[in-house]
């Protein structure tokens, strides 16, 4: 039995953009990162050349914002191993180092005439509209370092939890909507007053972010409906399978058994055999079943998400 094959992020619409002639040098310098990091970047610049499509941003944009979104965590190599790759929670001291990768990252790209002017991706994609977020505590953030600490938040959370479905994601983005809130000890002081309506992050970015998300859960399901097909198929090769097997049984001769016997080797396909098939056909009648019930509950995650409220 094959597996279905499905990418958590769909890429369908960053392949609608050439960018892999702009951003070759861009992407090269990703090759000294660790693998996760590499990884996450291209999740993130993933999601944010999407967001960008639906907030009706121009190519030259987008493509600038995907940029940047590649290179947000480029400082990254600089911080210890131990402390980017520690499974435990970081102390105060590490979690101090780790902040500087914005601005050692941006330090990296100032330093680079082909990177400048992505600078602004590394140096602001952990400040937040409310000023609690880093390294300089600012609440006018340049758009492009809004949509992607949007599209950062999410991958952390997504990678965190270790999804390889988008069943119960609707209780990510309910996590996401609390950043978009105005936090009250913030409201409380006066010289942030004018923040009083302002969460860490753009409710409209984030409305976005759902839009694509969407996207995703029905890539997901196209995906499992070309699975579906391919299961429907087996079970009823296999069914064929069983029916010779019942009637080789039955059969008076010898010639009558072999034919049947014959049908049932043609029909068989890898590691399927005479003694298996039967555990083979209850394989696929259970794969079949649990694969109709994702279906079932990633439409039904589409619906909650549609009735978030941001």
């Amino acid at each position: 039995m094959r597996n279905e094959k499905f990418d958590f992020y769909s890429p369908i619409n960053l392949k609608s953009y050439n960018l892999d002639k702009t951003m070759r040098y861009q992407l090269d310098i990703l090759g000294s990162l660790d693998f996760y990091t590499r990884r996450h970047s291209e999740n993130v610049a993933n999601l944010v050349c999407r967001i960008c499509e639906y907030l009706h941003c121009n190519t030259k944009f987008t493509i600038y914002c995907t940029i940047c979104a590649y290179l947000h965590d480029i400082g990254k190599i600089f911080i210890p191993r131990e402390i980017l790759n520690k499974p435990d929670m970081l102390t105060d001291e590490e979690f101090e180092i780790m902040k500087t990768h914005t601005t050692k990252g941006y330090e990296m790209c100032m330093k680079d005439l082909k990177l400048r002017p992505y600078a602004i991706g590394p140096l602001d994609h952990h400040e937040a509209l409310n000023g609690s977020g880093y390294p300089n505590g600012i609440t006018k953030i340049p758009i492009e370092a809004q949509i992607i600490r949007v599209a950062d938040e999410y991958d952390a959370i997504v990678t965190r939890r270790q999804y390889t479905t988008h069943v119960n994601i609707s209780e990510t983005l309910r996590d996401l909507i609390k950043d978009a809130q105005p936090d009250p000890k913030f409201v409380a002081l006066d010289h942030l007053a004018q923040n009083s309506k302002v969460g860490k992050i753009n409710k409209r970015v984030l409305k976005k972010l759902f839009k694509v998300v969407i996207d995703d859960i029905l890539y997901e399901i196209s995906c499992l409906y070309e699975y579906l097909d391919y299961l429907k198929e087996n079970i009823k090769r296999l069914e064929l399978i069983c029916e010779y097997a019942d009637k080789m049984e039955e059969a008076k001769t010898d010639k009558k058994k072999n034919y049947y016997k014959e049908g049932m080797r043609l029909l068989f396909q890898i590691d399927e055999n005479f003694e298996n098939y039967r555990q083979v056909y209850e394989d696929y009648k259970n794969a079949l079943a649990i694969r109709t019930e994702r279906v079932d509950k990633l439409y039904n995650e589409i619906k909650i998400i549609k009735k978030l409220e941001v």
